[in-house]
């Protein structure tokens, strides 16, 4: 063989070789792992953490300056998976889309985790998942609605949980993240979901959702010494303990309540009557104590309130459901 033609061959042959190298690397780099979830330092979003370059999940916005971080963000979209009725307006005013598809704290049916993936996938983005406090409903559905659009492994969900904070008591939530697998593109893109703003909940939710509200602004005031709180003046502790009594009471009217086992109802009872001695505490406390905070043998109720809102849920609530497919 003549000497360019060697050179030629050597130099097509180290082509081939050179080429092959090329795809085998860009092969590696496309399975290295993607950049893992992070927390985000945010003003007025409660834990945010961003799952995905796509999606964040997080706590409830709340005023205009939350929505305003949203916008500042880049968000385009806000998915509720809280039972509480969405701030359509508000996000509006911000050029903000509300999606609201709701689920509980005993797991995602597979049904909203599809409809969660076609979301995160076809969605304008990036995408804001919330709950209320953005540990528990909205970490387990950003990260099964992620895995099951393809967005991350199956390996990155459980961390996310724990990156949240998700309390281990959930074990359907984990289940939900631990359980979720890539769905076919096929399938999504057959699937087509209302995403509606607002969704009706039955009334037994709404009402749960009422009662999580007020328990929470009680247990803010109680940290406050039952004061007003600076960033919250309109919240008063007579007016929440009478507001928290009330829920009891409607609950206990309603006709779900009487188709339950004789221990729901029974624990809604207690707390009815709790909620009635906390509210004669305050009332009297705030019209002839000159104490600057309420005492603490006083405040016992609210405590045995607490625990009972979390044995019920263990025993209720929490229970994991059933996979539908």
């Amino acid at each position: 063989m003549k000497p360019h033609l060697v050179t030629l061959t050597l130099f097509l042959a180290l082509g081939i070789a050179t080429s092959g190298f090329a795809q085998e690397s860009d092969l590696v780099e496309s399975k290295k792992p993607k950049r893992a979830a992070y927390v985000l330092a945010t003003k007025h979003l409660p834990n945010a953490i961003q799952v995905h370059e796509r999606v964040i999940s997080g706590g409830q916005p709340a005023g205009e300056s939350a929505f305003r971080e949203l916008s500042e963000l880049g968000i385009k979209t806000i998915i509720s998976v809280d039972g509480a009725k969405p701030d359509v307006e508000l996000a509006k005013k911000f050029g903000l889309r509300y999606v609201h598809l709701p689920h509980g704290y005993n797991g995602i049916q597979q049904e909203r985790i599809d409809e969660l993936a076609k979301a995160v996938r076809d969605l304008e983005g990036p995408i804001f998942i919330h709950c209320h406090h953005g540990k528990h409903r909205s970490p387990s559905a950003a990260a099964a609605a992620c895995v099951s659009a393809g967005l991350i492994e199956p390996i990155e969900a459980l961390p996310i949980l724990k990156l949240a904070g998700t309390n281990e008591n959930y074990i359907g939530l984990f289940e939900s993240a631990r359980s979720a697998t890539k769905l076919s593109s096929t399938y999504l893109d057959q699937l087509t979901p209302e995403f509606p703003e607002t969704a009706k909940l039955p009334p037994m939710a709404e009402a749960m959702v009422e009662l999580e509200r007020t328990h929470d602004h009680m247990k803010r005031l109680s940290e406050s010494g039952w004061k007003s709180l600076p960033d919250h003046p309109d919240l008063t502790a007579a007016h929440e303990a009478l507001l928290l009594r009330e829920h009891f009471t409607e609950m206990l009217r309603m006709e779900y309540v009487t188709k339950q086992p004789a221990g729901f109802s029974m624990l809604l009872k207690e707390s009815e009557a709790d909620a009635l001695l906390l509210e004669k505490a305050i009332q009297q406390w705030k019209s002839t104590s000159n104490s600057t905070s309420l005492p603490a043998d006083q405040t016992e109720p609210f405590r045995r309130i607490t625990a009972n809102c979390i044995n019920c849920h263990k025993q209720y609530r929490d229970i994991p459901i059933q996979k539908s497919r």
